[in-house]
């Protein structure tokens, strides 16, 4: 079955509302006649019975009835609607009066104001019992309803048809509104539809958005400016990827045509050998960075939970960087312990990563300081070292793929592929850990913030 719009359920929810509140108005209303109708019947013919009974309690004896018939007439008969009946305990009539346009005893015929023949008439009746003469007296009467009752339905009639078009108008109505309501959603709808790889910049205008839309708007635009970030990104991850690609496969062109120019010696093609395989060696490292990036992007790394002593992997790595730092005059200061649950491998490949950069750029007799701190129940670890301020808008990017601070690429050098820093913050957030970098006054400073895992 076909769902029904969004414009065409509201529009039907709109129109039930009305209807539902018209319809209620109305049934109140006709009570509210009804009733008034009947107060007004009820209280008449009580008032001519209380009358009736007051005038004959001043009879003493039957044969003075006579003498009342006047005063009968004219406070019972004055009543166009009313018939009134005084009988005795042998049922014998007494006196009886009648309105202009009553009858109790026929049926009444013709055609109402309304249009509608009616063959007989409504009466109300009401009776009570008096006391003449130590007699009981019987006073009936009725009263002519028949116009209240056509007029209640004539008013049936027009609150019903009153009803039903009222009902259409609010369909009619509400589809406007909604429609006109929904406008904004069909904007979203219209920039998602032209939305592609060309066209990210787009953006829904929201000045005239509607405050119960605006965080559909919102997170929409955002959406769509995440989606152009990871567009650019990854457009420039491809342009990185062929750039560092070509250089060893240029090499390798370039080396082998250069052998295969003239016959040569067993040495000469052990040499060549040797360059192309370091190239190879280049293009294998930067093809596992880039698969564990990837992987780590997919959620597909999990560490694993061994307690780790974090002063002893640092120290464990400081030994290994040794003897490169003495041939520079670099010293390493290590201070702080604290303990973690994580993967020594991943680890130890993360900080290996930033203490080769830090060794990179730290001057000959400088020294790297690395600081271990135990705050609560988490652990932070800052690797610091003096050198070249790195500028503040190259900061938020340090950690993407490929990027690089100095514009030139280093082609040739395969310990620079741009990959080291981008798959340290990937070990780290795999180990529920956040890792920021500072840089100024000359020190630059990565700190990284290890949480306990939930």
């Amino acid at each position: 079955m076909k769902q029904l719009s969004l414009t065409a359920r509201l529009s039907l929810m709109f129109m039930l509302a009305v209807t539902g509140v018209l319809g209620a108005a109305g049934f109140f209303f006709y009570q509210m006649s009804q009733h008034h109708f009947d107060e007004l019947d009820r209280h008449t013919l009580e008032d001519k019975l209380r009358a009736g009974r007051e005038l004959l309690k001043g009879v003493d004896d039957l044969a003075q009835f006579d003498t009342l018939r006047p005063q009968l007439q004219a406070l019972l008969g004055g009543h166009s609607d009313l018939v009134v009946r005084i009988v005795d305990a042998n049922d014998r009539l007494l006196f009886a009066a009648s309105g202009a346009t009553s009858s109790a005893k026929t049926h009444a015929h013709g055609s109402s104001d309304g249009g509608v023949r009616r063959e007989t008439r409504v009466w109300r009746r009401k009776a009570g019992v008096v006391e003449v003469a130590g007699k009981p007296l019987s006073i009936e009467l009725a009263v002519d309803i028949t116009t209240h009752k056509v007029f209640l339905r004539t008013l049936a009639g027009w609150l019903w048809g009153a009803l039903v078009l009222c009902a259409l108008l609010s369909g009619v109505l509400g589809w406007l509104l909604a429609r006109s309501g929904l406008k904004p959603l069909r904007e979203v709808t219209l920039v998602a539809a032209s939305v592609s790889a060309k066209s990210l910049t787009e953006r829904i205008p929201t000045e005239s958005t509607p405050a119960e839309l605006q965080q559909l708007v919102l997170a929409f635009n955002a959406m769509l400016a995440r989606l152009e970030d990871a567009f650019v990104r990854l457009s420039n991850f491809s342009a990185d990827i062929a750039h560092e690609l070509r250089t060893p496969l240029s090499n390798l062109m370039t080396h082998t045509e250069v052998v295969l120019t003239r016959a040569r010696s067993r040495e000469d093609y052990q040499e060549n050998l040797y360059s192309n395989l370091e190239e190879l060696r280049r293009m294998a490292r930067m093809i596992d960075d880039m698969l564990f990036l990837a992987k780590a992007d997919n959620g597909l790394i999990i560490p694993e939970e061994q307690s780790i002593e974090l002063h002893a992997l640092c120290q464990k790595l400081l030994d290994f960087y040794q003897l490169t730092a003495d041939e520079r005059g670099i010293r390493f200061l290590l201070s702080g312990d604290a303990q973690l649950r994580g993967d020594p491998a991943m680890l130890h490949r993360a900080l290996s990563n930033l203490l080769t950069n830090a060794l990179r750029y730290t001057p000959d007799g400088g020294t790297i300081r690395l600081d271990i701190t135990a705050t609560g129940q988490n652990v932070a670890l800052s690797i610091g070292n003096p050198g070249a301020s790195i500028p503040e808008q190259h900061l938020p990017r340090l950690f993407d793929r490929f990027y690089r601070v100095d514009p030139a690429r280093r082609e040739g050098n395969p310990n620079n592929a741009g990959l080291g820093l981008a798959i340290t913050h990937s070990i780290i957030e795999a180990h529920h850990g956040e890792i920021h970098c500072s840089s100024r006054d000359g020190w630059t400073s990565f700190d990284i913030l290890f949480h306990p895992r939930g």
